[in-house]
């Protein structure tokens, strides 16, 4: 696991072991299994340097040219998916059954999307009398992407994919919790043939994500983590009038009416709360289940959360893994610890598991209430809860009381229903029947307190690009005087 060097820079590995040091830990034994550096000031300015250098090369690249280099890059990736899915899984500790086909796949996905879909990032041609008007679009220079640590190979892909492809460069800073991913997919890139200096990695802190934003070169910040750390980022992109995209946290809602099909409600409960351990932005923590499923749901739920295969994470038999980290552990274990002080019903789970790691029991609470801690605040851990609701109009009102906005889910067999509810969601991204599902092709983000901004699908390509407007005079230029 130990990678060349603790950075990548101008296409090539770099480090500078005056740096800070970066320990990697294994979130399945709590051992350390590589050692990297914080950048140096030295380091950093190299990684701006070379993004702001490249700049005019790569945008006057033809976009066919550099879909291809995009699409040669998701190429490497499916040839080299279960190498890289070794990585996801020793850098976050999700099981490797869950990476071989969630992380570098659908990095790969977004790669092959956006290779394709450049070529139709067009103007418009407008008609004005003998006069006309047309509008092109243009990449908007050196981007910062700042990554989470739960999905630290499909972020960076997520946003490198439409920043490289509209033209721009980007310095990318994973988390500093799971910083080899990104190293890999760099490299790949300068395999495909990316030329240096258009993509840069560089590891570091809150310090280090602050001098990337805060320098007068970078153009967009779009950074993937929780709110606070959004708020603290736009307003400083803002002091300099930077354009950003903030994919931040969420208290997402699954309401689960009576004439769901059971099993799909209890299946759809478990991908919107126990997958990569609870560890996702978008789960559905806060799952409303009508009064006449309610028994046979938290029987069900039970029975099936119960059978999860906990163990070591590079065994496929596995499927339910450690936490990322032993400080998210133990945050966790302090929402468990609120939710039983405030009087909710624990259904099964809710301690550590008896063995090396990080590792957290499934939990499932019952007869949560909207005023308890578990209900408003983000977890990001496995714990979901249930909450019991009468009505359509009293669930989606409960549903919307929160600064949350990112997600939002329905399950239920009238689909008259279902789109009434996605319709009255305040939330960026919903699902009918379905949940935590994201292909390349589906804006994917959130509104009110879980950020703006879009990942994914054509909506990206316009925020990784700028509209310049131009008005074609065809007479003679007349004038008062």
């Amino acid at each position: 696991m130990q990678p060349t060097a603790s950075h990548f820079v101008n296409g090539a590995y770099l480090d500078d072991t005056a740096g800070t040091a970066l320990p990697v830990i294994y979130p399945a034994t709590g051992e350390v299994i590589a050692q990297l550096h914080h950048a140096t000031p030295a380091v950093l300015e190299a990684a701006l340097a070379a993004a702001d250098a490249a700049r005019a090369g790569w945008a006057a690249t033809p976009a066919a040219d550099r879909g291809r280099i995009l699409r040669r890059a998701a190429d490497i990736m499916r040839e080299r998916n279960r190498d890289l899915s070794v990585i996801e899984t020793m850098d976050t500790g999700k099981p490797l059954s869950e990476t071989l086909v969630a992380d570098a796949s659908s990095g790969a996905d977004a790669l092959e999307y956006f290779g394709g879909l450049i070529g139709a990032l067009t103007g418009d041609h407008i008609p004005l009398g003998a006069d006309w008007a047309y509008t092109m679009r243009e990449p908007l220079g050196l981007c910062v992407g700042i990554g989470a640590w739960n999905y630290p190979t499909q972020i960076v892909c997520w946003k490198a994919a439409p920043a490289l492809a509209c033209g721009n460069t980007m310095v990318f800073k994973p988390s500093e919790t799971t910083p080899l991913a990104a190293l890999q997919i760099a490299a790949i890139f300068t395999e495909a043939g990316l030329p240096p200096g258009v993509f840069n990695v560089i590891q570091g802190a809150g310090d280090v994500g602050g001098a990337l934003v805060t320098d007068p070169r970078v153009a967009k910040v779009s950074l993937t983590g929780s709110a606070p750390t959004g708020r603290k980022v736009y307003a400083a992109a803002a002091a300099s009038m930077k354009q950003v995209t903030m994919e931040l946290g969420g208290k997402s809602p699954l309401v689960i009416f009576d004439d769901a099909d059971l099993e799909d409600a209890v299946s759809a409960a478990i991908n919107a709360n126990f997958y990569a351990s609870g560890q996702v932005c978008s789960n559905g923590t806060r799952v409303f289940v009508q009064g006449g499923i309610k028994a046979a749901f938290l029987d069900r739920l039970a029975q099936r959360v119960g059978n999860a295969t906990i163990g070591d994470p590079l065994d496929e038999a596995t499927n339910f893994g450690p936490m990322a980290s032993e400080r998210q552990l133990e945050i966790v274990q302090g929402f468990i610890a609120k939710g039983l002080a405030e009087g909710a019903r624990l259904i099964c789970g809710g301690g550590r598991v008896d063995r090396a790691g990080f590792y957290l029991q499934p939990t499932i609470f019952a007869d949560v209430t909207d005023d308890m801690t578990l209900a408003r605040e983000e977890i990001f851990g496995p714990v979901l809860s249930v909450l019991d609701f009468d009505t359509e109009a009293e669930v989606l009102a409960r549903a919307n009381a929160t600064d949350y906005g990112l997600a939002a889910g329905v399950m239920t067999r009238d689909l008259a229903r279902a789109h009434r509810m996605v319709a009255g969601f305040q939330a960026g991204t919903c699902w009918i029947n379905s949940y935590n599902l994201t292909p390349a092709g589906m804006p994917f983000g959130g509104a009110k307190s879980s950020g703006f901004g879009r990942e994914n699908a054509r909506a990206s390509l316009e925020a990784y690009s700028q509209m310049k407007s131009v008005y074609v005079g065809m007479g003679r230029v007349e004038a008062a005087y």
